[in-house]
């Protein structure tokens, strides 16, 4: 399985996500998003989830801090509790063993960040 984990501003459209994603490098291949469970309702993830045709994973705050990331964000850290929203929910919701195969990419508008994990799940 392959996940797209995203973090994301308030401010960010669609084209963010398209933006951090298509600098993974990985856009074609996705079984699924992932995100903060907060942020997986919001109309620019469901929207994108639409256009896509893949589905969201919605992770729980819990799960996001317990997942050991790569890189570390001093706004992930004070306001999730994590090194990398994207890197968190992509390994979360690949599953146990999950590994990055690209750490958190920035959007070109800086509002989005993606990672990609695969897992056996």
């Amino acid at each position: 399985m392959i996940v797209a984990g995203f973090g994301f501003t308030s401010s960010a459209s669609a084209d963010s996500l398209a933006q951090a994603l298509h600098a993974t490098g990985h856009g074609d291949r996705l079984d699924q998003l992932a995100t903060a469970a907060d942020k997986a309702v919001s109309s620019v993830m469901l929207d994108f989830s639409r256009e896509h045709g893949t589905p969201i994973a919605s992770i729980e705050p819990s799960l996001l801090e317990a997942m050991q990331t790569k890189t570390q964000s001093l706004t992930s850290q004070q306001m999730r509790r994590t090194g990398s929203v994207a890197e968190a929910a992509a390994l979360a919701a690949a599953g146990p063993g999950a590994r990055l195969i690209t750490p958190r990419q920035i959007s070109a508008d800086r509002l989005a960040t993606c990672a990609i994990a695969i897992g056996e799940t």
